[in-house]
């Protein structure tokens, strides 16, 4: 198979190697040495040793070199594993130097990834034709009713508004800062019919690593993070079904920044409301998750536009000034998050406890203050 080109890699390689030798890596250094001629367990030693690096305190206080040795190391792991034709195994470990290395190499390691994902995609037999649908029924209003609790529905200070002009949400919203509900702006969306195909979504993105969220909530004891392919993901929404199990929930990633992925960004428009308060665009997150799916009550440091795309989410909004009354959490880390609990629904068929109860991917796309 074709050589993975790296020219960053190849000019900085020295200068960086030095950099490391600096900060006490002398060890990583000559595994590298030996990474270049070919020797994947050299590479892959040099892989955990920058991997410990990453880990031996806070993520704040890593130094930047050795997010730039982990993304180095994993370019030669890559390397390895694309000469022998294990083009899953490269895409994880170029996934893993996006989502934990540094900046220095990222163009490389982007690069590596098309690559890589044009050869796979080569690799892949065609459909069956059959849509596999992550969502099979369309939103039941009449249901959702039935179920949501009472409370929810007596206070309707929230508006509906359907295509509504972008003069009429800076002038009659954004600049008093009220909530509202937009509908008929996304009817031309491909990803309103492409993100419900399950076959679509592992052929575009099914061998890349993602980091989600495993538990009830991040205010859980057993709530952890893992890094899993998007295909293992799709699995676990998949076998997802009853109650009783732990959710697996893809919250708050800029998936469309890694490269291929990138192709799930061409199935969505960026509205023009994300624009209505001038200046940049701040980030653009996917949210893709089973139903039970539960976010607790809390708040963001911006203004955002969410985008249901397939399946259906239920929120519950509070004022500003009622922030001391929801007893937001004194620890540094939690101050954004609520202790309290909204009174549950009536009836177990869904739990809308909180502000959230997500089914389906959803794009969250901060609009600028």
């Amino acid at each position: 198979m074709d050589h993975l080109s790296t020219p960053i890699l190849d000019d900085e390689s020295p200068r960086l190697l030095q950099a490391i030798s600096e900060h006490g890596g002398y060890a990583y250094v000559g595994m590298v040495a030996q990474a270049s001629a070919g020797d994947i367990r050299a590479a892959e030693a040099a892989c955990e040793m920058a991997w410990e690096q990453l880990h031996s305190g806070p993520w704040h206080s890593v130094l930047p070199v050795w997010r730039d040795a982990y993304s180095m190391a994993c370019i030669h792991v890559a390397k390895y594993h694309y000469r022998n034709g294990e083009l899953g195994e490269a895409l994880r470990v170029l996934d893993m130097g996006v989502i934990m290395g540094g900046s220095l190499l990222r163009k490389d390691l982007d690069s590596a990834i098309e690559t890589v994902s044009s050869k796979a995609r080569e690799a892949q037999n065609g459909g069956s034709g059959e849509v596999k649908r992550l969502v099979s029924q369309e939103f039941d209003k009449a249901e959702a009713l039935r179920v949501l609790p009472v409370r929810s529905l007596s206070c309707k200070l929230v508006v509906k508004r359907s295509a509504l002009s972008l003069e009429g949400f800076l002038r009659e919203f954004m600049l008093s800062g009220s909530p509202v509900i937009i509908t008929d702006c996304m009817g031309h969306w491909p990803a309103r019919t492409r993100w419900n195909d399950i076959d679509y979504l592992k052929k575009v993105a099914g061998d890349r690593t993602v980091p989600v969220e495993v538990g009830k909530n991040y205010l859980c004891q057993e709530w952890k993070q893992e890094l899993i392919t998007f295909s293992q993901f799709l699995e676990r929404i998949q076998s997802n079904d009853s109650s009783s199990s732990v959710p697996t929930y893809l919250a708050q990633h800029p998936l469309f920044d890694q490269a291929c992925i990138n192709e799930l960004r061409k199935d969505i428009c960026i509205p023009d409301y994300c624009f209505a308060g001038g200046g940049e665009l701040r980030s653009l997150n996917a949210w893709f998750g089973p139903a039970r799916t539960v976010t607790p009550l809390h708040h963001d440091p911006h203004h955002n536009i969410l985008a249901q795309v397939v399946g259906k989410k239920y929120i519950r909004l509070y004022p500003a000034s009622l922030s001391e009354e929801l007893h937001p959490y004194t620890e540094t880390m939690l101050c954004n998050s609520s202790q309290r609990r909204p009174s549950p629904p009536p009836t177990n068929e869904a739990e809308t406890a909180s502000d959230s109860d997500d089914e389906g991917p959803s794009v969250a796309s901060p609009s600028p203050i």
